[in-house]
């Protein structure tokens, strides 16, 4: 792998005795992360069935390297019981420790990863806004979100700035999972080494402090706020964390109670940028963490900030009254044995289960709750069809009619290609 440079040496003062380490696994190959997805099974359910070396990762107590391949085509990924994830990726959320009942926003979420780790965390409690500002990378949020069965979510396409001012104070835990020059990922995307510049770095540091300080509006008091990238850069780490807290003295550096990566840096910024770039002393960066190459992970920063004032008001919550759709109520008495997940509310002829969440008029929503199915016109008479999202959102066990399938049945396959298959 041809370094830029500028970027080489720059690893060299960052990594210091760790270099050499470093450009051996940069010729290495990348770490493959897996990540059970309790909403569905457990690690103990799961992983006998896939039949792979699995090993505990310390980034997530769900989360295990593997080196098998073609995984993304398994039935049981198809099934959303797993998520395919870089390990050290795993790390912020288990950082912000989710509760259920919490409310969080995951303010750039695409593809997912991060946000159905959340969900999982929620376990179906609380609420998770999950935001993404590019309207390509939001579609890869949708459909991970469904295949995981995530009931409890709004999916939104905003940018940072407009959302945050719409929700001030209302979340228990935020997430910026910023944008960055992406130097942990060389290994894995080559074109990040191509397109890496000083001038990038640079460019990355001041839109993740925009962020930031945009996200700062949604915690309420008390609440906490992550901010983590993919990158070695200390200034788009702990100089964007050290430029918030001089802006924000109502935030504070929190420990990070997790046995991942190693304390975050002092003395890197003024080895590369000069004395003037010496981070306070009242900051107490080494709260943060890095991982590095030899951690366990491709590379990470993670930050964790508390507000301790009392933070803004919170737009209310609209607390919508269930509609009676006697077609849907009748099917749902034939096809489950437990309430289903959210409000039903009827949209024009879709039927949403809908979380409990504040007003989102004018915003741009792109999923709120499940799209439980449609209600169509059949001989004068409305009918109840359901949607695919449906299946995903409940409980297997739930079910009053299922097919239960062993994975080296053909039908499997021709399911999944979208065929019928014989079933009594």
């Amino acid at each position: 792998m041809q370094l830029d440079p500028v970027f080489a040496n720059r690893m060299k003062i960052l990594l210091k005795n760790e270099y050499e380490t470093y450009l051996q696994f940069l010729d290495a190959p990348a770490i493959k992360g897996l990540r059970v997805n309790r909403l569905k099974c457990t690690p103990q359910e799961l992983l006998p069935l896939l039949d792979i070396d699995a090993q505990p990762l310390p980034f997530c107590p769900d989360g295990f390297s593997v080196t098998a391949a073609g995984l993304g085509s398994h039935p049981l990924h198809h099934a959303g019981a797993f998520y395919l994830q870089e390990p050290s990726a795993m790390s912020a959320v288990t950082a912000l420790d989710v509760q259920p009942g919490d409310r969080v926003l995951d303010l750039c979420a695409a593809p997912g990863g991060k946000t159905t780790q959340i969900a999982a965390a929620l376990n179906g409690a609380g609420l998770l806004w999950s935001n993404e500002i590019s309207e390509m990378r939001v579609r890869a949020l949708l459909s991970n979100i469904e295949r995981l069965g995530v009931a409890n979510a709004v999916v939104s396409c905003e940018p940072p700035e407009r959302l945050c001012a719409r929700l001030p104070g209302f979340f228990d835990k935020v997430l910026v999972d910023a944008p960055c020059s992406g130097e942990g990922m060389f290994r894995k995307e080559p074109e990040a080494v191509r397109q890496w510049s000083l001038a990038n770095v640079e460019a990355c540091a001041a839109r993740q402090l925009r962020i930031l300080n945009f996200a700062a509006r949604c915690v309420r008091g008390g609440g906490k706020l992550c901010y983590s990238t993919c990158t070695f850069s200390p200034e788009e780490n702990e100089g964007v964390i050290a430029a918030f807290l001089k802006d924000h003295p109502m935030f504070e550096l929190e420990e990070i109670p997790a046995l991942f990566g190693r304390p975050a840096l002092r003395d890197v910024l003024p080895a590369l940028r000069g004395a003037s770039a010496a981070l306070p002393e009242h900051i107490p960066i080494e709260r943060a963490r890095r991982i590095l190459p030899g951690d366990g992970g491709e590379g990470h920063f993670v930050a964790l900030l508390r507000r301790t004032d009392a933070g803004e008001t919170a737009p209310a919550l609209l607390g919508q009254d269930a509609q009676q759709v006697p077609e849907f109520e009748a099917f749902c008495s034939q096809s489950f044995s437990a309430p289903l997940p959210g409000t039903p509310i009827l949209r024009g002829g879709n039927l949403l289960l809908l979380p409990n969440m504040p007003d989102v008029h004018g915003l741009h929503i792109l999923r709120a709750g499940v799209l439980a199915g449609e209600l169509r016109e059949a001989r004068r008479a409305k009918r109840f069809v359901p949607a695919h999202a449906l299946y995903h959102a409940v409980p297997a066990g739930t079910l009053r009619r299922a097919l239960c399938l062993t994975l080296s049945d053909a039908r499997v396959v021709r399911f999944l290609q979208g065929n019928v298959i014989e079933c009594p």
